[in-house]
């Protein structure tokens, strides 16, 4: 090989480095959007703010000039943007309020990247919850407060079909959004059968012929599904799964609040 050569690879080594860099940052990466909801987590210096985004058609208001000082006292980029752009970043123009920001989340990333980084073999403790469309933005919210606190591992959450990580959620959370484990997915149904190859069981909540939460066990690391307010788990998803398990109910009570029922399960893991 030639020394040009050798050149060239080193070259395009350090610049797929580079990029694997790069988007391993932001693939932990929350955008929050809204006046209010910004100016709190910049407040909060635990959080690690990567910047914060502006309407140039913002009014240069005394909530405005408190998010760049804020932003300045931090350290923290300003971009000003067209109000397009901010859409396109925020992803919801009517409620954003001409203001974003990113905050890097050590526990938000991408499932593959949970799966590349541990394996079934030596994470038999592992116990997630995954989300079968809720689309209640409080339930959502809730669930996420109740598995960070809980032994649980974390949320497998599909980004299509369920509540999005908004203001509201954030708010239901208690700001533990920012600290726990979430692993989005885009398609729930495929992340599931990956999990599955890599030795993981999938286990679904019925009230007929289900296993008592209390007495199950298994030396399998779990994923527990839990499904939509309405309509519960899919079909599909009822087939992948590997185990039935239930929540004893007294008094002719049929069902429970997802998040009531996500707190049951994480906290009996």
């Amino acid at each position: 090989m030639t020394h040009k050569k050798k050149q060239s690879n080193k070259h395009q080594n350090q610049d797929t480095d580079q990029y694997l860099a790069r988007k391993n940052f932001f693939d932990h990466m929350i955008t929050l959007y809204g006046r209010k909801p910004v100016i709190e987590v910049l407040k909060d210096s635990k959080l690690e703010i990567y910047k914060l985004h502006l309407a140039k058609s913002n009014r240069e208001s005394s909530i405005i000039k408190e998010l760049r000082e804020l932003a300045e006292r931090r350290q923290i980029e300003v971009v000003l943007h067209s109000r397009e752009q901010l859409s396109r970043i925020s992803r919801n123009s009517k409620q954003d309020q001409g203001v974003a920001c990113d905050i890097y989340c050590p526990g938000f990333q991408p499932y593959a990247k949970f799966l590349s980084d541990n394996s079934a073999n030596n994470s038999d403790k592992t116990s997630l919850i995954a989300l079968d469309s809720v689309t209640n933005p409080q339930n959502l919210g809730m669930i996420i407060r109740s598995v960070t606190a809980s032994p649980a591992t974390g949320i497998l959450l599909p980004s299509k079909g369920s509540a999005a990580l908004s203001p509201l959620v954030i708010k239901a959370s208690a700001g533990t959004a920012f600290k726990g484990n979430i692993l989005s997915c885009d398609n729930l149904e495929k992340a599931l059968i990956d999990f599955k190859q890599r030795g993981y069981k999938i286990c679904t909540l019925s009230s007929h012929q289900s296993t008592p939460i209390a007495e199950f066990e298994t030396e399998h690391p779990c994923i527990f599904v839990l499904g939509n307010e309405t309509h519960g788990v899919q079909q599909s998803i009822i087939e992948l799964s590997d185990y039935r398990i239930g929540i004893p109910m007294a008094n002719g009570v049929e069902s429970l609040n997802v998040a009531v029922t996500a707190a049951l399960v994480a906290f009996n893991l």
